[in-house]
């Protein structure tokens, strides 16, 4: 079995006339958990929908499994999505169905599997991320922490090779943070995942990943061993990783100078 699951070469894409992603370049080995870090819209999220064929290239390829997203059809791409699992930003529960219906829901659309299993199946899921007593509540019973809880374990329903994590951590107080980065990583283990983290959370993010990648202007910047990112030499990953107002990363957004805009730039 080929080693990397993810590879994706020279990839461009543009928002209109915006350029985002300019050449990425990166390899997502199987069975660990990578840490893709960067600013806010630098490209992270648009890297994971590149990656689930919901956008495509410009110029450059993603290959998931060893075969290149954007050339399947119809049919393929959805069977290709069955080995993915995704944990949205707002986590992405249906609001009308109860905890246990939104678990359920994956295995209902894309399985045969008679009612009795999938009960089971989804009381196992539950039970990974600590909520099997949950199942009837509705979504809006939920906290924040717990919603985030029921995505992954909507996440693992059809037992993925990769799950993708869009910001799990924002917006979470610190104890479900940690949770939830917890289980991230034992998860990952415990089930022989591939797991890949979008976050700009620098501190928890490091602390379970396997591997981080930063990216930044369109192209990853640095690359490597989570542990060792913290000592990087790199400008940029030095100033994101300390949290340096000063650096690549500019605190102003591009524009004329103030004394010309107010008017006072004397000749």
């Amino acid at each position: 079995m080929n080693d990397v699951l993810v590879e994706i070469r020279d990839l461009h894409f543009a928002y209109g006339s915006k350029p985002v992603l300019k050449g990425v370049n990166l390899t997502i080995p199987r069975g660990k958990v990578v840490a893709i870090l960067g600013v806010s819209g630098c490209g992270k999220s648009t890297l994971l929908r590149h990656v689930g064929g919901q956008l495509r290239p410009a110029r450059g390829q993603v290959r998931f499994d060893g075969q290149v997203v954007h050339d399947l059809d119809i049919d393929d791409l959805y069977a290709l999505r069955r080995k993915m699992g995704m944990m949205f930003q707002v986590s992405g529960l249906f609001s009308d169905l109860s905890v246990f219906d939104n678990i359920a829901y994956p295995l209902r659309e894309h399985t045969d599997l008679p009612e009795d299993v999938i009960r089971d199946l989804v009381l196992m899921k539950l039970h990974a991320v600590g909520l099997r007593g949950a199942r009837d509540l509705a979504t809006g019973e939920l906290s924040g922490g717990m919603e985030r809880r029921v995505a992954l374990a909507r996440a693992i329903a059809l037992d993925p090779a990769l799950i993708m994590y869009d910001e799990p951590f924002a917006g979470l107080d610190p104890i479900s943070l940690n949770t939830i980065a917890n289980l991230i990583r034992r998860l990952n283990d415990a089930l022989g995942l591939t797991s890949v983290v979008v976050t700009y959370d620098v501190s928890e993010s490091l602390k379970i990943a396997d591997y981080a990648c930063f990216l930044h202007d369109g192209v990853v910047v640095a690359a490597g061993p989570a542990a060792e990112m913290a000592d990087s030499a790199d400008p940029f990953v030095h100033q994101f990783v300390h949290a340096e107002p000063d650096g690549p990363v500019a605190f102003q957004y591009p524009g004329s100078p103030l004394d010309e805009v107010m008017g006072l730039k004397t000749a």
